[in-house]
């Protein structure tokens, strides 16, 4: 098939947001008369699922403090559960082990689930909290838990499995992605400031709408798209904070326990929820039991057999350097720089063996050949940007938040037809100078 010159719908990135746009643009256009997938064209400049997509845990949950977050989840889990077996999903449910210091904001987090009728169970109190735990998993042995939010909903979905489930509905709609694409910069109009072309690699593709879905990539765009690199934020203080960054890279750690991923089941037999502990409880090491940290820390798990372990990972640390300046490809496994390294292997196995006797010495079983990690290119306040600049190109900017929110291309496209969604209206870009900010939790993880 020839490369084309023009398409009504540029979208730029073959991951969650860009397929998952895709898709659903090409239903609307088709159920409204106005259009087909052949309308669209998806470019990426490696392949399906070769950004964050690819490599991501998969964990799909609502667990959120900030109430437009739960809302937006709540959405993007419903199309989860729509074809789980398209997207790969496993609705095992999820669970958010808490200690003091959190207690109140999870207590807040399980009200609102329950008033958007979001199906979960809360236990307060240490002695219940143990109970509960050791109801599901008899080696249950974490300390310094006052909470347990179980989430009966959500779970967890294999990444690249899902990313191809979206192509193929995408492709079936007439939709056409063409990898080895890669977008360098964009043509403007004469007489305004829109965009009238992509210039790529393999030519100048003319276009009437532009969706960037990006991932870690967004902060090129933005520059390409001639936005400001430093923005101005009205604080919750009440003041304006001058000269902030926009864009800040944060290094996700994640890795796989080489174990038969069987060895992790309840105690009757099914398999767990995902597993997601905060704790300000010590953790001492499970290699020579030396103290590792006695501040507040924090990871996730589950079995997983597409890892081949169970699999998972632990708080991310921030990348101290220019955006402009951080290496984002080669990505993920193939970056010399932002991979896992020994201190992440001690620390998260240990963090395990604190959580389950099961997982007691088991550190060497860790799977230290197969690399992992990955950059998440994050906004000033840790939160999504759905927006529209300069008229005619969307942004999906969602600092990181990105596979689990499937359901977010749903609601782009229904902007892109000209129908605003109340679930975007709280990420739109004009928040930081309003002083619209989501609050904030007490969570080691800045997407929580």
């Amino acid at each position: 098939m020839s490369f084309p010159s023009s398409t009504k719908y540029a979208v730029i990135g073959a991951g969650v947001h860009g397929l998952s746009t895709a898709y659903h643009l090409a239903e609307m256009l088709r159920a409204q008369g106005k259009g087909s997938g052949a309308d669209i064209l998806v470019v990426d400049k490696t392949s399906i699922a070769a950004g964050a997509s690819g490599i991501a845990c998969g964990v799909v949950r609502n667990n959120y403090y900030q109430p437009a977050m739960r809302e937006l989840m709540a959405h993007s889990v419903s199309v989860w559960e729509s074809d789980p077996s398209a997207y790969s999903y496993h609705p095992v449910g999820y669970m958010q082990i808490s200690p003091e210091v959190m207690h109140e904001q999870v207590a807040t987090i399980y009200e609102q689930q329950k008033a958007i009728g979001y199906d979960s169970v809360f236990i307060e109190g240490a002695a219940d909290c143990q109970k509960y735990m050791l109801g599901l998993f008899d080696d249950w042995q974490a300390k310094g838990i006052t909470s347990v939010l179980h989430e009966k909903r959500g779970g967890y979905a294999n990444n690249t499995a899902s990313m191809y489930g979206l192509a193929n509905k995408a492709e079936a709609e007439g939709v056409r992605i063409l990898t080895g694409v890669e977008v360098r910069g964009f043509e403007f109009g004469s007489n305004s400031g829109a965009v009238t072309a992509l210039l790529t690699n393999r030519g100048t593709i003319a276009c009437d709408y532009v969706i960037i879905g990006a991932g870690p990539w967004v902060s090129r765009f933005w520059t390409m798209l001639e936005q400001p690199k430093h923005i101005s934020i009205k604080g919750r203080d009440g003041k304006m904070h001058d000269n902030v960054r926009m864009w800040t890279y944060w290094c996700l750690e994640e890795g796989t326990l080489g174990v038969d991923p069987n060895m992790h089941r309840t105690n009757d037999g099914g398999f767990p929820p995902v597993i997601h502990v905060d704790t300000d409880a010590p953790l001492y090491s499970d290699v020579d039991g030396s103290l590792i940290t006695d501040k507040l820390w924090g990871l996730y798990y589950k079995p997983d057999f597409n890892f081949g372990g169970v699999q998972g990972g632990s708080s991310p640390y921030k990348v101290d350097q220019d955006p402009d300046d951080v290496a984002v490809d080669p990505y993920g496994p193939d970056s010399p720089d932002f991979v896992v390294g020994d201190d992440f292997i001690h620390t998260w196995c240990s963090m395990l063996a604190h959580c389950q006797k099961r997982f007691e010495g088991k550190t060497a079983l860790y799977k230290h050949h197969e690399k992992s990690g990955g950059l998440g290119c994050f906004t000033p306040d840790n939160f999504p940007v759905f927006d529209v600049f300069r008229e005619n190109v969307y942004v999906i900017a969602d600092s990181n938040h990105g596979y689990k929110m499937i359901g977010v291309g749903q609601l782009v496209a229904q902007e892109v037809m000209g129908e605003k969604s109340a679930l975007l209206e709280p990420f739109r870009f004009g928040r930081f100078a309003k002083g619209e900010l989501h609050p904030v939790s007490n969570s080691p993880f800045p997407w929580s």
